[in-house]
């Protein structure tokens, strides 16, 4: 008997989204995959029976949920949920407008809520379920200049997980926040970030950042997307899957990073955050 789970994977026509989708349908699972324009996965994708590509705007509750509706019809049900879609948008916090800024929270943060709302019913109805959101070491390690909306969205995307989490657990959904670090995909190609339509030359090191996602991270990347696809799959396939993963050796690095420096600005600060409770 067949117990292969059945995915749905947002953001899918390029970037780890695509390399998943594509491995995943070599090891026999079968996969609902979204994008904001069919031809892209049907081209990147092909067709086979076990594959149903979705045009889908993540910003669009109806279109989120037609999109599992019709999940639900082909393939019966859901069992893995990748919230993948996503893009990211470069400006320091002066330099972007409201508009810009907003604009990266509704896809990132609520087309993220659009597809849990949209698939919850049916994973409380079958007391199972797994949700995976991908968020970013730029999801737990903010301090790089230039990228502090794209931050906000992806410490968003786990502060919102981690809640979930709690929320879930009793009804058998589990949840995993996934930081990946840098991959050599073609996330950090022009037209796949958006940049600030008025920069500020005084933000020196935004500049300076920016100039190296263009010119030097490229094809530079230490992770491997094929090698990141077994791990999406080893952690759903998990009995006990983590909620936080980080994945990649530069993300596991500068996850070690930070933890280090909280653990001794703990240190440093624990009389005087002692302090400030009611004397006993």
């Amino acid at each position: 008997m067949d117990t292969k789970k059945v995915w749905f994977v947002t953001g899918a026509s390029k970037g780890l989204g695509l390399t998943l989708v594509k491995k995943l349908l070599a090891e026999g699972y079968q996969v609902a995959a979204t994008s904001r324009t069919l031809g892209s996965l049907q081209k990147e994708v092909g067709t086979s029976a076990n594959f149903l590509p979705l045009e889908v705007e993540i910003t669009d509750e109806k279109s989120v949920n037609d999109a599992i509706a019709k999940t639900l019809e082909t393939f019966g049900c859901i069992d893995v949920v990748v919230n993948n879609a996503g893009y990211g948008q470069l400006g320091t916090l002066e330099e972007l407008s409201d508009n810009e800024s907003r604009e990266n929270f509704d896809t990132n943060v609520f087309g993220m809520l659009n597809v849990i709302r949209s698939v919850m019913p049916h994973f409380r109805g079958k007391k199972s379920g797994h949700i995976i959101n991908i968020s970013s070491i730029a999801g737990f390690l903010g301090a790089f200049p230039g990228w502090g909306i794209y931050n906000a969205t992806k410490f968003a995307v786990a502060g919102l997980t981690e809640a979930f989490s709690a929320e879930a657990k009793s009804l058998g959904v589990k949840a995993t926040i996934v930081y990946p670090g840098y991959f050599k995909t073609n996330f950090l190609l022009k037209g796949s970030l958006h940049f600030a339509q008025h920069q500020i030359a005084d933000y020196k090191e935004a500049r300076e950042l920016d100039r190296m996602h263009l010119e030097d991270i490229p094809g530079n990347q230490p992770g491997d997307p094929e090698k990141a696809a077994l791990a999406f799959i080893q952690v759903a396939e998990s009995e006990n899957p983590p909620l936080h993963f980080f994945m990649g050796s530069d993300s596991y690095g500068m996850a070690k990073q930070k933890l280090e420096i909280l653990q001794k600005e703990l240190e440093l600060t624990e009389t005087l955050s002692l302090s400030t409770d009611f004397a006993r």
